[in-house]
């Protein structure tokens, strides 16, 4: 499997059954040639101007199964901040504080 055939499945988290999107890179171990992690970079903020939320990273050990259409994952969702807090951070951020 190629990583562009890898890169177009679906993530899937099992525990919540969250689709997480698409994998975006990877980790490569040069010396040993194996993938050590998956990267699913974070949404744009503002277009991409405020650049991006925070990368979920997959260990390769938390894949469970590789399917024709999706990756299986157990892999821990970040916890999500309340809607108030983003904005309050947004805010702070253009005003320089």
């Amino acid at each position: 499997m190629t990583f562009r055939e890898l890169s177009k499945k679906e993530v899937v988290q099992l525990k919540e059954g969250a689709c997480l999107g698409k994998i975006d890179d990877m980790v490569i171990d040069p010396e040993q040639a194996k993938i050590e992690k998956l990267l699913m970079l974070g949404r744009p903020k503002l277009f991409g101007l405020l650049g991006r939320g925070e990368t979920l990273v997959i260990e390769w050990d938390e894949i469970e199964k590789i399917g024709a259409d999706a990756l299986l994952v157990t892999t821990e969702l970040p916890e999500q901040q309340p809607q108030e807090d983003k904005k309050a951070s947004l805010l702070e951020r253009l005003l320089g504080k």
